[in-house]
């Protein structure tokens, strides 16, 4: 914990040394402010039917890529790759623009929009599908621009992991591919979901995902073997409980920012993933600290996201919010100095 508070704290980036002091890395910022890139996500835009204990919504804005790209978009320019049917409001691709998405990737086609029905218990640990109905996502294929292409960094929303493979071939030279996944493809598709992580540099799970891929219980060794595929980078989501971070030379625990008012936990681990290729794409270079720093950055955002209904939080945040999260995470992670002699256990005199 002292070396992420060291990391947090230290404002500097050690492969290009300038400034990543925090009150000036969000877009609400003027981008000129600060060296950028540009994120580019990949993934499902959907209607969703959600129920949890604090209440219902129905025909609400969610999918992978949007949660994923609104999240980046408080750090970079962001653009969007998805597809909707001609039922999908026009008020929601309002509210993608507004946000400064580039959304000129969003295909609208005939048919209806990719929807999603489901609720969660008490705990709201995890989601239970009512229904899933893919409609037009059931034939969506990722044929990039050149311009789309050419982002250096780039999510992988949850797809079919072929179409993950397929994106990835069209990228040209890209410092960041990050890829997220679910059961559902390791169930059925194991093999070409194993193709698909090879390709990337940072690979994201969620805890129970993370088990059932490498047939153990021990996350640790999950972890480890997750990194012997080829990605620089294995995160693994554990909802309230934070993340495990594996790189080669590193293995971090973060914690999760604690949220006392959780609505609705859906689009966390998407909002988790965009939130970190956007601040990665932020300080401009996909170093594995950077990577660490972005993590952080990821717990912070995914806080936000739980506290409402869809976007409904994270839509409109101010800089100041997450400026004051992060102080706040910062503070609860401080650890106060120990004294070496103390490390001595007493040993009793013998009588």
């Amino acid at each position: 914990m002292h070396r992420l508070r060291s990391l947090l704290n230290s404002g500097v980036a050690p492969s290009s040394g300038r400034s990543l002091g925090f009150p000036r890395t969000f877009a609400t910022l003027p981008l000129k402010d600060s060296p950028v890139s540009e994120a580019l996500v990949i993934g499902s835009v959907a209607l969703d039917d959600v129920e949890t204990p604090h209440g219902r919504v129905e025909g609400t804005l969610g999918g992978s890529a949007c949660y994923g790209s609104v999240a980046a978009s408080y750090f970079v320019p962001t653009a969007l790759v998805a597809v909707v049917g001609r039922d999908f409001p026009p008020e929601y691709r309002t509210q993608i623009v507004e946000r400064g998405i580039d959304a000129s990737g969003l295909q609208e086609v005939d048919g209806k929009t990719f929807r999603w029905s489901g609720y969660y218990e008490r705990t709201m640990a995890m989601a239970h599908t009512n229904t899933t109905e893919l409609n037009v996502f059931e034939h969506f294929r990722p044929d990039l621009t050149s311009e789309q292409r050419r982002k250096p960094f780039v999510f992988l929303a949850n797809i079919h992991p072929d179409l993950q493979c397929h994106a990835v071939k069209q990228l040209d030279n890209p410092q960041l591919v990050a890829l997220d996944t679910m059961n559902l493809w390791i169930e059925v598709t194991k093999k070409e979901l194993t193709e698909a992580i090879r390709q990337v540099t940072l690979l994201l799970m969620n805890e129970d995902e993370a088990r059932q891929f490498c047939e153990t219980p021990n996350l640790i060794e999950a972890g480890r073997a997750l990194l012997q595929l080829g990605p620089r980078t294995v995160v693994i989501k554990k909802g309230e409980h934070g993340a495990l971070i594996f790189q080669k030379d590193h293995y971090l625990s973060i914690p999760a920012f604690p949220v006392s008012n959780v609505k609705d936990p859906t689009g966390a681990g998407d909002t988790f993933a965009g939130s970190m290729v956007g601040y990665a794409a932020r300080l401009g270079t996909a170093t594995d600290e950077n990577i660490r720093r972005a993590v952080v950055i990821g717990s912070i955002m995914a806080s936000f996201v739980v506290e409402d209904f869809s976007l409904k939080r994270t839509i409109s945040l101010q800089a100041v919010e997450i400026e004051d999260r992060i102080k706040q995470l910062q503070a609860m992670m401080t650890i106060p100095s120990l004294d070496p002699a103390t490390f001595i256990p007493h040993i009793a005199p013998v009588a």
